[in-house]
């Protein structure tokens, strides 16, 4: 290998660099986000506080998986979730890939407020690889000769994306990261000079660049990020980063690539910022979409049959992004477990009492919840 290929090897690390008045504006949207999002959650009431806490640490837990190709089941992520919070839950059985990361994300909500520790990223470690056994190092740094590369193409011409620091030297790189990252986050005099966008960002780049663990480092480097938001906005961070990343991957792994052999990390912070800035956006509408489901429930409830409050329940379980095309009148009609002329006559009277808007004619008929009546 080439000497001075990747940022570790550079004089100047681990002091990243960056234009700070290309991030200003990122800087000051996040601000801006951070104080509607505090008060919008005012008004949602403790049940749906409850739903949205789930909500948000299982999309979390659902989407860093599947960013690293794993695919785990929403419901036992969220029961699993429900477990660890102490919420009442259905007791189902939840298999060890799904239980570990939803036990991380659950530490990580309640104490993204204390001292980062290796005990702390060891314990993260030991969740991730619950039930794992092709690893030699669990819960401790990586300790194999073997270059740590990130790789992809043919066994016989692979094309090496990165290559991180040797084993030997990663308790020593730890460290140094551990010490940035205690003394960079509590708020001070002299750390104000660092915005709550750049630290997150150099965060995240800074500990997948030591990759310390044999695997899950994209996982933690996700968490740290979160927990990062978290200590610069003084509560927890309650935004899904990595359902945000999971929707341009591409993107993702291309800014890691582009920002993995210099310290001057200005495309980085900007690409990232504005990734948690989206985030953050996801969140409003999730806690706006909540706020109007109990508006919803409160003004029909009294109205709904068992047919239709089974329907209407089924599209609040969708999120706010609803049906993918709309509740359609057979849709209702298998929800329901009901005949088509039954379904049409639940779905006009809803229609008539201002419940649902219908769109499209026949067969390219359509139906949406109406929040904002």
């Amino acid at each position: 290998m080439a000497y001075h290929i990747w940022n570790w090897q550079q004089k100047e690390w681990p002091h990243f660099s960056y234009n700070e008045e290309a991030i200003n504006a990122l800087e000051l949207k996040f601000s801006q986000n951070t104080g509607t999002v505090l008060g919008a959650f005012k008004h949602v009431n403790d049940n749906e506080k409850e739903q949205f806490i789930v909500e948000i640490l299982s999309n979390e837990a659902l989407n860093t998986s599947e960013i690293e190709g794993e695919y785990l089941d929403r419901v036992s992520i969220q029961s699993s979730i429900k477990k660890n919070l102490g919420l009442t839950t259905n007791n189902k059985r939840v298999a060890p890939a799904e239980y570990g990361i939803s036990e991380m994300m659950v530490d990580l909500y309640r104490n993204y407020h204390t001292p980062l520790t290796h005990e702390q990223l060891f314990n993260w470690h030991k969740m991730l690889t619950n039930g794992r056994r092709d690893l030699s190092d669990i819960g401790t740094y990586r300790t194999h000769e073997d270059s740590m590369q990130v790789v992809s193409g043919r066994l016989d011409k692979p094309t090496i994306h990165f290559e991180a620091p040797p084993s030997h030297s990663v308790i020593h790189e730890m460290n140094a990261f551990m010490i940035w990252f205690n003394v960079i986050h509590p708020k001070t005099e002299q750390n104000t000079s660092v915005l709550p966008l750049a630290k997150a960002s150099i965060t995240h780049l800074y500990f997948v660049s030591i990759h310390p663990f044999e695997d899950g480092n994209g996982r933690i480097a996700r968490a740290l990020a979160e927990k990062s938001i978290a200590q610069s906005s003084g509560q927890p961070a309650l935004i899904s980063l990595s359902k945000t990343i999971q929707a341009n991957k591409k993107a993702y792994y291309n800014a890691l690539e582009n920002n993995n052999k210099n310290t001057d990390i200005t495309d980085w912070i900007l690409y990232f910022g504005q990734t948690i800035l989206d985030a953050q956006e996801e969140t409003l509408k999730l806690i706006d979409f909540l706020i109007e489901k109990a508006k919803f429930v409160d003004r029909y409830h009294t109205f709904l049959n068992e047919r239709q409050l089974k329907v209407v329940t089924r599209l609040f379980n969708a999120g706010h992004q609803g049906f993918e095309g709309g509740l359609s009148a057979n849709n209702y009609a298998k929800i329901a477990k009901t005949s088509a002329s039954t379904a049409t006559r639940d779905l006009k009277a809803m229609v008539d009492k201002k419940m649902f808007i219908k769109t499209g004619e026949l067969k390219g008929t359509r139906y949406w919840l109406n929040l904002k009546f």
